[in-house]
C-alpha cells in the first residue's frame, strides 16, 4: 500500500470532517467551528509527524557518519617487537570504534596476532596479551566487557609472509572484528 505524504493525509482528513459536517447539519456556525477544530487537529498530527521524521532521519544520518569514521580509520592495530603497548595511533583508531560500539549492541571480537620469532607458547600468550590490551582499553572507555571477546591466534595468521621487519611489524597486529 503506498503511503501518501503527511500534508495530503492531513488535508484529505480535513477535507471529509468538513464535507460530514457539512452534509450534517444546517447550522454553519457549529459546522464552521468543527471544520476548525480539526484542522487545527490535523495540522498539529501532521507537524507531529514531521518533526518526528525529521528527528529520525538526523538520528540515522549521525548513526552512519559514526560508521563511516570507524570504516576510515581501519580495524587493525599495530604494535611494537615483543609488545602489548598501545600506540596513540592505535588509541584513535580504537576511539573511532568505541564510539561506534556506543552506538549499537554488536559484539567485538579481537583477533592478537604476532610475528613469527619467538616460541609458538610465547607467540600465542603475547597474542592474548595484545588483544587483552584493546580490551582493556574498550571497557575502560564504556564497553561492557560481556560485548568483548579476545581470542590469539600468535603467529599462525600472518598478515604478510617473509621474514623481514616490514613483514613482522605488518604481523604484530590486533584485528577488530
Amino acid at each position: 500500500m503506498k503511503q501518501l505524504p503527511v500534508a495530503s493525509k492531513a488535508l484529505s482528513i480535513i477535507f471529509a470532517l468538513v464535507w460530514m459536517v457539512g452534509c450534517a447539519s444546517t447550522d454553519t456556525s457549529e459546522a464552521d467551528a468543527a471544520a476548525a477544530a480539526a484542522a487545527e487537529q490535523a495540522a498539529a498530527e501532521a507537524a507531529a509527524e514531521q518533526a518526528e521524521a525529521e528527528a529520525a532521519n538526523k538520528a540515522s544520518m549521525m548513526q552512519q557518519a559514526i560508521e563511516d569514521a570507524a570504516s576510515a580509520a581501519g580495524n587493525v592495530l599495530y604494535f611494537e617487537f615483543d609488545s602489548a603497548t598501545l600506540r596513540p595511533a592505535a588509541q584513535d583508531i580504537l576511539d573511532a570504534h568505541i564510539a561506534l560500539a556506543k552506538t549499537n549492541g554488536d559484539s567485538i571480537r579481537l583477533e592478537g596476532h604476532t610475528d613469527e620469532r619467538g616460541t609458538r607458547e610465547y607467540n600465542m600468550a603475547l597474542g592474548e596479551r595484545r588483544a587483552k590490551a584493546v580490551a582493556s582499553y574498550m571497557a575502560a572507555s564504556g564497553v561492557a566487557g560481556y560485548r568483548i571477546e579476545s581470542v590469539s591466534y600468535g603467529e599462525e595468521r600472518p598478515a604478510s609472509s617473509g621474514s623481514s621487519e616490514g613483514s613482522w611489524s605488518q604481523n604484530r597486529r590486533v584485528e577488530i572484528k
